[in-house]
């Protein structure tokens, strides 16, 4: 029995969790197959009654998905990861895990716009209260906790406008109340940032977005202590929003060049943040590797690197943002990100459209908002491609 933890992360990402079968296969094994055989009914028993390990059933017990989920909680350092359909199943199983009617969340308004909704008027049906606060005004956060905050739910950086937050600080304000600290760690990933060995009790995955990297599959993963996932774990099997096998699969390939994208990525978008901040027609550029960026220092002690999304505002408003969307020949206009091809959104009207005015100005994000995930092209054919049409606005 291999101990993965006494290797260095690159070596995890490509080997961590794989069990080979009798077949001795050397790529991971992939088991399309909707349930298991059992040699008795006494065994089928044992195991659906808990006596005895062993699969059952894919909705639960898959040993493709038991790889992504041990892969991906060792390069964490975490005990324990659950895997989910998508990243906001993960999100949601986490909150019906962990909470009950009358509990009480607070989150950073700079969330993804669908986990505001999910938290406003989804969870809010059940009893469950959320207040949003500005991600890096701690007061804020101070102040918002009740004696019935039960979680306190972030992202950093923060999508689109890359915010960095003090998680070792809201992991000591977390537990000083008797809550636990969710971090969405997906435009990191554990490659550049780790947020359990910062204090955080939980980290929250889009599988989607860099851990596949190639905007393959839908997919999403809880990672932390095995006493604190069990209760998500139940919620889970029984909602049944699961991973596929395959989807597990394809996750686990990506997940071999994690450490290597993950720095390409980040060198290409510092590389696009300082071309954009050079060009008149922009009036801001938001990303951490840019010494301009007020969280750039937190930045450094805390992440290995400062990861592939940035955003920009263009004078002109949402006019002059949809004109240089429209302008681009090849970076692709789409609201997925963490792809090894560029993408670009305009948040306001697409992954923040559904959220109020008041909300989108309360996350600042602006008319003349565009966010880029940078992709690994050629960084001069990126800049030619936004340069025909800055040149018009």
């Amino acid at each position: 029995m291999i101990d993965w933890n006494e290797f260095e992360f690159e070596t995890q990402a490509v080997r961590a969790g794989q069990h080979r079968t009798a077949e001795g296969e050397h790529s991971e094994a992939l088991f399309l197959t909707s349930s298991f055989v059992f040699e008795n009914a006494a065994q089928a028993a044992a195991r659906f009654g808990h006596r005895e390990e062993g699969n059952i059933y894919s909705r639960f017990t898959n040993p493709t998905v038991n790889t992504f989920e041990e892969r991906l909680a060792i390069l964490e350092g975490g005990e324990r990861a659950i895997a989910a359909a998508s990243g906001m199943a993960a999100i949601l199983n986490t909150c019906l895990g962990l909470l009950r009617a009358g509990d009480h969340i607070v989150a950073s308004q700079s969330v993804f716009g669908t986990t505001v909704i999910l938290f406003k008027n989804i969870l809010s049906k059940f009893g469950v209260e959320t207040t949003f606060v500005p991600l890096v005004d701690y007061t804020a956060w101070e102040q918002a906790v009740k004696p019935n905050t039960k979680l306190l739910f972030l992202e950093t950086p923060s999508n689109p406008l890359t915010e960095i937050a003090d998680i070792a600080r809201l992991a000591t304000l977390a537990h000083q109340n008797q809550a636990y600290l969710v971090v969405d760690n997906c435009l990191c990933t554990p490659a550049l940032q780790r947020p359990l060995s910062l204090g955080a009790d939980i980290v929250v995955h889009s599988a989607t977005k860099y851990l596949d990297g190639q905007g393959r599959c839908l997919g999403g993963a809880v990672v932390g202590k095995h006493a604190l996932l069990e209760d998500i774990y139940a919620v889970l099997r029984s909602s049944g929003a699961t991973l596929s096998a395959f989807n597990a699969w394809v996750f686990l390939k990506g997940m071999e060049t994690l450490s290597l994208r993950m720095r390409a990525h980040s060198e290409n978008a510092l590389a696009m943040a300082q071309w954009l901040s050079a060009q008149p027609q922009i009036t801001q550029v938001y990303y951490p590797g840019l010494e301009s960026h007020p969280q750039h220092a937190l930045a450094k002690t805390q992440q290995s690197g400062f990861g592939g999304l940035l955003s920009f505002e263009v004078a002109g408003g949402q006019n002059a943002a949809w004109q240089l969307i429209d302008s681009t020949r090849l970076i692709s206009i789409t609201g997925n990100l963490g792809d090894t091809k560029s993408t670009i959104t305009h948040p306001a009207t697409t992954t923040h459209g559904r959220l109020t005015p008041e909300e989108r100005a309360g996350a600042n994000i602006s008319d003349g908002l565009i966010r880029l995930s940078v992709g690994l092209e050629n960084v001069g054919d990126l800049q030619a491609d936004l340069a025909r049409g800055l040149k018009n606005l």
